[in-house]
């Protein structure tokens, strides 16, 4: 026996891995896994975390018989999906803001999302900081991923950038973003930036390796945008304007003053050709461009004459100084008659119906809200599911909207490797829910419970987040009361 005690005890020494392997924190047995990739149902699966990671997703009765976990979920008639991700949001208002945008965070987990990138505000250092803390697990929120300070002309309209006048200071904003902040993007405005400054920007952030994002000035056109290393178009209405068949022209005009503004969009409202669009659009998807549609903002703001929102439940969970921050869009949209309210509409449905056109020339659309200060009745949480509905209204199917929300945050990150999918090696974030989202979109909203970071917050867990918020806010909205009182 004496030659036998090293042999066994090398097997059982070569054999205690396995054994390890073979034990998770959570399993979800009996669940119908949504292969988003594939657009396909994978009825009776078992899926397995340990910490933050999924480490085995299969059959559930080979699964159950080689995994064994401290905490199993049943999961039999429910669907699983990755973590939602919300593209676009925003934090900002001013200082005095900082805790009513605080509370915003557990909305996003509360609705299935598990990452937000922040497309900068005016309260960029706020944001970096919050980023440290919810990746440590001092602050409880969804994984932030923020753009920092935004670059911009000199005295911009908006508050919270690096303003640039020169080549020489966007290199500066560039190495302090990179450097000292390291964002994980950078976003480039227009209200006062040189659009030559613009292009430099974008081509200098390119060569350093930061994906960009931005709004493009007027006065370039989006292809120049495009040739200049563009990594991501916000908002369905650049993609229209790269649909204009005289779009060079009326750039140039407006670049040298022979038309302002308002005419310039008009000509463009007017110019849109579809095979010019086609074009432009096989374009983007050759050099890898994304476009963020953020449909839902821009039809709150166009239908605001038929819903004023003053009876949103949601509202319960946005406080008083952020909902102060609405009435300029609502102000603005106020003070127009008939005809422009018309045009609004119109102006609406043209630039939606862009959004089939993109899928089919093989752009890769990203579902973000644009939610946040400033943007009306643009809720964070909800309104990425409202995005959903609106992508699926407008052409796409529930398989094309899920990927948006899953699959193509992770593709412009180049994080496709650790995100988007339900199978083993990847992060453990995900939803749970009662109905199937490639059959109806709207299913994404019947949510049984999301895991985030290999945590599991149940039915719950996630109404109580929302309870808290939604006392937070009553609270500060009767001390607005009181203080308007005295």
């Amino acid at each position: 026996m004496k030659f036998l005690a090293p042999l066994i005890a090398g097997l059982m020494a070569s054999a205690s891995p396995a054994l390890a392997a073979s034990e998770g924190d959570l399993m979800i047995r009996h669940v119908t896994v949504i292969d988003v990739e594939h657009a396909r149902e994978v009825k009776d699966q078992a899926v397995v975390l340990r910490g933050a990671d999924i480490v085995a997703v299969g059959g559930d009765g080979e699964v159950a018989r080689q995994w064994h976990a401290q905490d199993v979920v049943e999961g039999k008639g429910r669907f699983l999906i990755p973590g939602l991700w919300d593209m676009h949001v925003h934090f900002g208002g001013g200082p005095d803001l900082i805790e009513e945008n605080k509370a915003l965070l557990p909305l996003y987990v509360a609705h299935g999302i598990t990452t937000i990138r922040d497309c900068s505000g005016d309260l960029p250092d706020q944001v970096l900081a919050w980023r440290g803390e919810i990746a440590n697990g001092t602050l409880f929120g969804p994984r932030l991923l923020t753009s920092g300070a935004k670059i911009e002309g000199i005295k911009p309209v908006w508050k919270g950038t690096i303003e640039v006048g020169s080549k020489a200071d966007v290199d500066a904003a560039l190495a302090r973003l990179q450097d000292r902040d390291k964002v994980d993007f950078v976003k480039i405005t227009d209200s006062t930036l040189d659009p030559q400054l613009f292009l430099y920007a974008v081509s200098q952030a390119k060569a350093r390796g930061l994906r960009t994002s931005g709004h493009i000035p007027m006065a370039l056109t989006v292809g120049q945008a495009v040739d200049a290393g563009i990594s991501s178009i916000e908002h369905i209405d650049y993609a229209y304007k790269a649909g204009v068949k005289d779009e060079a022209a009326i750039a140039a005009d407006f670049a040298a003053g022979r038309i302002d503004r308002a005419e310039a969009n008009r000509r463009l409202d007017a110019g849109f050709d579809p095979a010019t669009a086609m074009a432009s659009y096989r374009n983007f998807a050759q050099k890898g461009v994304f476009v963020t549609p953020t449909l839902n903002g821009g039809r709150v703001l166009a239908w605001l004459d038929a819903d004023d929102h003053a009876h949103d439940p949601y509202l319960a969970y946005i406080g008083p100084k952020l909902r102060k921050t609405y009435d300029w869009r609502i102000e603005r949209a106020a003070k127009a008659d008939a005809a422009a309210i018309e045009a609004r509409h119109a102006h609406f449905e043209h630039e939606a119906a862009v959004l089939p056109m993109l899928e089919k020339a093989g752009v890769t659309v990203i579902a973000g809200t644009d939610a946040g200060f400033l943007n009306s009745f643009n809720y964070p949480g909800i309104g990425l599911h409202d995005e959903l509905s609106l992508f699926v209204k407008e052409g796409l199917t529930p398989a094309q909207a899920l990927s948006a929300a899953t699959r193509a945050g992770p593709a412009w990150f180049g994080l496709l490797d650790r995100y988007g999918a339900v199978k083993s090696g990847m992060a453990a974030d995900l939803v749970l829910l009662d109905r199937d989202p490639l059959k109806d979109i709207s299913a994404t909203r019947a949510i049984r419970a999301v895991v985030m970071r290999g945590k599991l917050h149940d039915r719950a867990a996630l109404d109580t987040m929302l309870a808290e918020t939604r006392s937070k806010v009553a609270a500060w909205n009767a001390a607005e009361s009181n203080g308007a009182a005295q």
